[in-house]
C-alpha cells in the first residue's frame, strides 16, 4: 500500500461542500463528491468534448432536449447521499419537471446514465456503477474512448448492476426499450 493511502484524509459532506461553494471557494473550479472526496473535473481534452456532442446529437435525435441532462448533478441513493452528489456526463429523465429547479433528479427518475471516460474508466466502471446502481439509475453506459468499446450496465438490483456488456466499436446499440439504435463507433471520436 502506498503512503498517500495511508495518509488522513477529510472527508467532506454535501452540507460542508455546499458552505465552500458558498463561500467562493473553488471559483472557476469543477468538482464532483464521491464517497466525500472532490474529484476534480479537470478540463476536457478535445476527444473528450468532441464525444460529448457526438452523445448529445444522438440523444437529441429522439429525445426531447429538455429532458437530456448534460454535466449536472444527480442525487445518490439515500445511504450515499450525505457523502456524494455525482455529476454524470449525460442523465436522461424520464420526464423534465419543474420540482428539479429545488431539487437534483433521482436515480429513479433517469432512464440513462452516460459517462464519457477517458481517464477515469477504472473508476467509472467500478464505484459509479455502485454508486448509480444504488440510485436507482436502470441503465448506465462507459464510453470507454482508450479501448474503444461502450460497456452497458443494466437491471439494478439496488446494490449493483446484473447485466453488464461490452460492446465493440463495430457492434449497435440502443437504449433498453428504445427501438433508436446508434454504432458505438459513431459515438467515438476518429481513430
Amino acid at each position: 500500500m502506498s503512503a498517500a493511502l495511508l495518509l488522513p484524509r477529510k472527508q467532506f459532506t454535501r452540507e460542508e461542500v455546499g458552505r465552500l461553494l458558498e463561500a467562493g471557494f473553488f471559483a472557476g473550479e469543477r468538482y464532483e463528491l464521491i464517497d466525500g472526496d472532490l474529484i476534480d473535473k479537470m478540463g476536457q481534452n478535445p476527444p473528450h468534448a468532441f464525444v460529448i456532442g457526438l452523445v448529445l446529437k444522438w440523444l437529441a435525435s429522439f429525445i426531447e432536449i429538455g429532458r437530456i441532462r448534460v454535466q449536472l448533478s444527480m442525487e445518490a441513493s439515500t445511504e450515499d447521499r450525505e457523502r456524494s452528489l455525482p455529476e454524470p456526463d449525460f442523465a436522461v429523465l424520464v420526464e423534465d419537471k419543474l420540482e428539479y429547479q429545488r431539487r437534483h433528479p433521482r436515480g429513479d427518475e433517469l432512464v440513462l446514465v452516460v459517462e464519457v471516460s477517458d481517464t477515469t474508466v477504472a473508476f467509472d466502471l467500478s464505484r459509479k456503477a455502485v454508486l448509480y446502481a444504488r440510485a436507482g439509475v436502470p441503465e448506465y453506459w462507459v464510453l470507454d474512448l482508450v479501448r474503444r468499446v461502450l460497456v452497458a450496465h443494466r437491471q439494478s438490483d439496488g446494490n449493483q448492476y446484473k447485466v453488464s456488456q461490452m460492446y465493440s466499436e463495430h457492434e449497435t446499440i440502443s437504449m433498453e426499450g428504445r427501438s433508436e439504435a446508434v454504432k458505438v463507433q459513431d459515438l467515438l471520436p476518429g481513430s
